[in-house]
């Protein structure tokens, strides 16, 4: 399987918020990633809606 294919900035950022290593990242399918972004975006949206 290939490495996707984002910039390192997009790895980076991506690697901090999911709290994964960078090689991690680099070889996790994308479309894992988009959902792993999005579980987690919900959850600090009703972190903030409690607040």
């Amino acid at each position: 399987m290939r490495p996707n294919q984002i910039s390192l900035e997009t790895a980076q950022m991506i690697s901090k918020k999911l709290k994964m290593p960078l090689e991690h990242v680099m070889h996790t399918p994308p479309h894992i990633l988009m959902e792993k972004l999005k579980k987690v975006e919900e959850s600090e949206e009703s972190m903030e809606d409690k607040d």
